[in-house]
This record gives structure tokens, sequence and C-alpha cells, in this order.
């Protein structure tokens, strides 16, 4: 059987059709625009979504066997807001997760219901790129389209909306709305109060690899497949790219080199740390995970190369870095601010420690060493909880250079696993359709059968006795800065 995996993202949806064993068959992409009306604001219409998706699917499965598709599902930016009338008409355009327009409301809630009550209720605490302080922000500036509201989705389940008729989420999305009770995967009675909401007006609640339904027969019509075709909830981006890396069960750990760097954490049991430095989510496999996110990671060296030193040729400049855990430049990577686990949008990029000796080598290792300490800033949060990691899985852009995944190796003391191949959320997208199908008993189960490391990148003791030393110096850094970066702004 085939199944199709949908990554709705930012600039584009991606699509990817995967059969029973795992092997891909094709893949697609469609662009749509994104919208900034103000400075700091960001949308989308979600009926472009819904019109390049359609385009996609008809392309994917222009070649294949129609009738051997058996399942559709998703992975999608996480906390937009999308609004429908009581028609069923999208209100006004999505806000988009990296909408930076919410801070009035991110203060009532932290500060004036306060961070442990937000805990309490949701297990976390609000950011300005999550759902309900963007509900409250539609409540005060624009009380006549909140007026209409009859239900409210995120990204992928208008998709899933429209394919189905059906009004869903799932746990992992749901999790990043603060309005969602992680822990007992239910919605929170005292956050739709304070959000002013109804329960009637949220969708209702899936696992991550449950069927919502199946394709509305004009939707098979136009796409030419059976109208049994199942559609299954799927998962916010980073819990689906997490199913496609393998990073469920207990104590599986996944690291991120992209634009922004995570550490994702799946885990049985329930946690949240005392700080809410780490986000604490349901997974897609059915149980829990814990995430760390830093704004800027492969990001960093990005600008390093690109902007300061003027050049694109990063494995170069990386040649000369020869000696490791004995450098005396630190880098604080907080070029847009820092989320885990400072929680600090003035944070700034830093560079520390630089003498008349100092070479471009060495300023070029501080900021790839800067990016590995941080994401230990993140691991160490997670061990205070009592979850014991002694490997990692590693993707993105970042995870090509052989150089940097030795140092986050050392860095944190843990094996790094390369995966043979990596296709994200729209791979785990299919993973999920095929598990709602019953072509796998279990989430657990397709990752073990579909995820296949090829390379262990293994720390060595001396090496992380060093670095241990140079981390401990590294986490001075940023509390002797904080009071400072407020002045500076």
């Amino acid at each position: 059987m085939l199944y199709v995996g949908i990554d709705l993202g930012t600039s584009a949806v991606k699509l990817l059709l995967m059969d029973s064993k795992g092997a891909i068959k094709k893949i697609v992409s469609k662009e749509y625009p994104l919208y900034f009306p103000h400075p700091g604001w960001s949308e989308q219409r979600p009926e472009d979504w819904f019109e390049k998706s359609m385009e996609g699917l008809e392309e994917l499965l222009a070649d294949c066997d129609k009738s051997e598709v058996a399942g559709i599902s998703f992975g999608g930016q996480m906390h937009g807001l999308v609004i429908l009338d009581k028609d069923d008409n999208v209100i006004r355009p999505a806000i988009l997760w990296n909408d930076g327009r919410t801070t009035e409301e991110c203060d009532y809630l932290n500060n004036v219901i306060g961070k442990e009550k937000l805990s309490e209720y949701t297990a976390n605490i609000s950011f300005t790129g999550f759902t309900a302080p963007k509900i409250l922000w539609v409540k005060n500036k624009e009380p006549e389209n909140f007026d209409k509201i009859a239900k409210i989705m995120l990204p992928k389940d208008y998709l899933a909306y429209k394919l189905t008729g059906v009004h869903c989420t799932d746990v992992s999305d749901a999790s990043g709305m603060l309005i969602f009770d992680v822990k007992n995967r239910c919605w929170s009675k005292e956050m739709c109060e304070i959000c002013s909401v109804k329960e009637e007006q949220l969708a209702k609640i899936y696992e991550s690899y449950e069927a919502v339904g199946t394709v509305l027969p004009e939707i098979a019509a136009k796409l030419g497949i059976k109208d049994t075709v199942k559609v299954a909830a799927g998962a916010g981006d980073n819990a689906a790219a997490a199913v496609g890396t393998g990073t469920v069960g207990d104590g599986m750990c996944n690291i991120s080199l992209g634009t922004s760097g995570t550490v994702f954490i799946s885990s049985k049991n329930f946690g949240v740390d005392k700080f809410n430095a780490l986000h604490s989510f349901a997974h897609a496999d059915g149980t829990y995970h814990l995430m760390g996110c830093m704004l800027s990671a492969a990001s960093c060296n990005k600008w390093w190369m690109d902007e300061i030193i003027g050049t694109k040729d990063y494995a170069k400049e990386q040649e000369p870095i020869q000696t490791l855990g004995e450098n005396h430049v630190y880098f604080l990577p907080y070029l847009m601010g820092e989320r885990s686990p400072h929680n600090d949008p003035q944070a700034r990029g830093t560079f520390i420690g630089m003498t008349m000796d100092t070479t471009r080598a060495d300023m070029t290792q501080a900021v790839l060493e800067g990016v590995a300490f941080a994401l230990r800033d993140s691991l160490e949060v997670a061990k205070d909880l009592g979850v014991k990691i002694e490997r990692t899985k590693i993707c993105g852009g970042g995870a090509k250079s052989p150089l940097w995944k030795k140092i986050i190796a050392n860095v944190l003391g843990i094996k790094v696993d390369v995966l043979e191949s990596e296709e994200g959320p729209s791979m785990g997208g299919a993973m999920l359709a095929a598990v709602a199908c019953g072509e796998y008993a279990s989430v657990e189960d397709i990752a073990a059968a579909f995820v296949k490391v090829v390379d262990t990148v293994e720390p060595d003791p001396e090496l992380t006795a060093k670095y241990e030393e140079r981390y401990q110096q590294f986490k001075q850094i940023y509390p002797a800065c904080k009071e400072l970066f407020k002045k500076i702004q």
C-alpha cells in the first residue's frame, strides 16, 4: 500500500509518497506566500495551504497506482491561529508561529495569570509564538472577528478538515497552544476561561496515529483515489520529524541543527522542569516529550561565514581546526535572543576571551562550540528531571559537518548517531498514516523497521573531560552579561 505525508511548512508544503516498506516513491514541494502586514507580524492564508496541497497531491499521485493509496497524514508548523466562522469560512489570515505581535498578551499571561498557574494548567508558560496569546490578541484588538469564531484550529488541522470535513487536532500540536492540559491530554477548562473560549469552539482531540475519518467523496474524485482512504491526525512538525528519525519510546533523543536548534527527548513519563526552561508536550507516539529550542543554531555558523568572514566554503574554514577542548575563546549563540533555557529575547550573541594571538580558526571553532554548549544547557535541564541520555540522533544542515558532530559528541558526552536518510515531518506524517491504517501496530514498531543508523560518533573520555571544564566556564558568561543585555537594547 501507499501512504502520503504532508509537511505544511512556513514557506512551502512538502508532500511525500511512501510504500509500506518505507521506500520513498516521490516528493513534491509547492510554495505559497508569507505576508508581513506590520513589522514583527507574520501571516498566511489557509486557503493557499489547501490550494497548494491539492496541487501537490495531484502531482504526487499522477504516476502511481492510485488504488494502492491507503492513508494520508501530516506534520505541520505549530502554534498558528486559524479561526473559522459558523459556515467554516476563514475569518482572517492565520497568525503564524514566528509572529511577534503578542508581547502584551504574553506579559498578561505570565505575570498577571502567573507562570505557576500556566504551568499547572498546561505544563508550559507563555511565549509570543504560542496560540493562546494570539487568541487574546484577536479578542483585544479585533473584537468583531473574535465574536465570529465558531472553530479555533491549527494550520495542519485546517488541511485535515478540508480533506475530511472533521474538525480535529492531535495531542502533540495541541500541546503548543497553551490551552491544552498536556499531562491529561485534554483541553484545559481553566485556560478556556482565561481566553474566553468555549470547549465546543476547539477541535476534537486525537492521538497523532489515529484516523480522524476518510477523504470526502469530492476530494477522492478530484484526486482519483478511493473514498475509503484514511486520514490520520498527524503531528506538529517537531514531533512528526521525531517519528521520522525514530525518536520514540522512552529516553530517546534527537538533536536538530537547523536554522534553529532543538533537543528533543521522548519519555514514557510526564515531566516539567521547575523553571519551564524546556517545553513539555505530548508526543506523537502516545507518550510525552521534552524539547529545548534555541533560536539560532546552524544560522550562527551561516552568519559567521557569510556576513563576517565572507565565504561560502564552510568546510575549508573548519580545516585548520585540529585541537579541540583547549580554545580560550567563547561564543554565546544568542543572535535572535534565546528561548531554551533562558527565555530571554534581549540576550545577544557575544564573543569573549580573545587575545592578540587569537586566530580566525579559533573564532570559527568558538561558534561551533558555543552552539554545542547551548544545546547541552537544555540537556542538563532534562538530566535534572532524572532523564538519562546516553546517545542522540542528529539531523539538519549543520549535521553535515563531521567536525561539528565530533564537538557535540564530546561536549554532551554522549554517542551521536547519523541516519541513512532524513526527510523530516513529511516522512513522519506518512509513517503515522501507515500506523492509522494498521500496516504497523505502533509508532515504535514502524520506527524500528524504517530508521537505519549508518554511523556513530563516539565521545573520547579525555576530550569530554576537557570540554567539561570549558562548559563550566561557558555557563558563567550569560548570567554575567544578562543585565548588560537589557541596557544595550
